[in-house]
Order: C-alpha cells, then structure tokens, then sequence
C-alpha cells in the first residue's frame, strides 16, 4: 500500500491547567503503531503514579483504522471521547493524547469533565510541533560540470532535499524527491540539460518531514 501524505506531532509536547483544583496535564506523542501508543501511555503513568486518572485517546493507521479511547475512572464519555475529537479535529494522524488529572477535591460535573479534558488535549495539541510527513523517493541525479551552477540553483529554488554530492568523471546529486512531484521535476531537469542529464531511481521509499508550526509546549 502507498504510503499517503498526513499530519503529526513531530515529538512529545506537554500542557497543562488547573479547573477548581483539579490539576490537568495535556502529553501528546507521535505512533506510529498501537505498541508505541501503549508504550507512551506507560511513560507518562510511571511519571505522574500519584495521579486519579490517565485518560487516553489515539489515532493510527493509514486509514486511522486504529482508534481508541479510554475515560480510565471517569464517567463514560466525558475523557476519552473528547480527547479523541481534539484530534479528529485538528487532523492529525499517528498521534495519542494522554491527559492526566490530580483530583483537587471539588467534583466538576459531566459537562465539567468533558470540557476539561477537551481543553486539555486541546492545548496539548497546541504545544506540539506539527509536521507534514510525505512520501518521497531517492534519486540520483548525474550530469555534467558544466550544469553545476544551473542544477545547483534549481534544487535551491525547488526545496530539494540534497542527501549527498559527488564528484567524479560526472557530478551526482543524490536527493530526496516528493512523489506527487516527481515527474514535474524530472521533466524540468531533462529540458534545463537538453536531455543529458540521467535521472537514477535508487530504489528507497520513504518519508520526509516539512513542518507545519513550531509549537509552544506550556
């Protein structure tokens, strides 16, 4: 299966606040998979062991076929769901939310609860540096010294991402190249060499990161 562009958190960010006492904190990471979900899962449980809840939620796959939603004590659906909507909203893939709460001793109420949690994912959310992870491919570029200035200044004007250069009897630029562009951009290259340069598919599928903000972790 092709892998598709998405949105995730580039790495764990935390938030948190207080409503009537009750301590919440916000952590979000990236999962790849449901086995690094529960694992961050347990991070965050050993590091808060003194606290009353450990609310969860996530969303993984590449057809977010992996959805799951835990209110973990609380009263049934106003933690987890709530969690889980924070990131359906804001479109976010391979990603779980674990909001903890230290109870402050005054009782919030249904819709107390839904809303804080909410909030609480939602601020985690906020935090986060986000990325845009998208499938590219590895290729290398061969052609002559006299093309070096002009290949040089199309990579730059083009974002291309440049893994290596070498230099032999020819110059190889060995890049990495969007899927969606890929035929644009060997087009271009053919027609700015006259059709000497050689394009060279390496055979490597994989996804490159651009970020989407830099998030303000609280």
């Amino acid at each position: 299966m092709a892998e598709k562009r998405l949105i995730t958190v580039a790495g764990v960010a935390r938030a948190e606040f207080t409503e009537k006492k009750s301590r919440f904190i916000g952590q979000i990471a990236p999962a790849a998979g449901e086995e690094e979900a529960l694992a961050f899962l347990e991070q965050v449980r050993e590091r808060h062991k003194g606290a009353n809840h450990h609310c969860y939620a996530w969303q993984i796959g590449a057809d977010d076929q992996f959805q799951r939603s835990a209110d973990a004590g609380e009263p049934a659906g106003t933690a987890g769901r709530p969690i889980l909507e924070a990131i359906k909203r804001a479109g976010l893939h391979n990603t779980a939310i674990v909001v903890t709460r230290y109870f402050g001793g005054v009782l919030l109420g249904a819709g107390g609860l839904t809303r804080a949690y909410g909030k609480a994912a939602q601020l985690a959310i906020e935090a986060a540096a986000l990325v845009e992870r998208i499938p590219a491919a590895r290729i290398a570029l061969h052609f002559e010294y006299g093309l070096l200035g002009k290949i040089e200044t199309y990579c730059s004007q083009r974002g291309l991402l440049l893994t290596d250069k070498l230099y032999a009897e020819r110059v190889c630029f060995i890049c990495l190249i969007e899927e969606d562009g890929r035929a644009a951009i060997e087009k271009e290259l053919t027609d700015l060499s006259n059709g000497t340069l050689r394009w060279q598919d390496l055979g490597e599928s994989l996804l490159i990161d651009k970020p989407v903000n830099a998030g303000r972790e609280t």
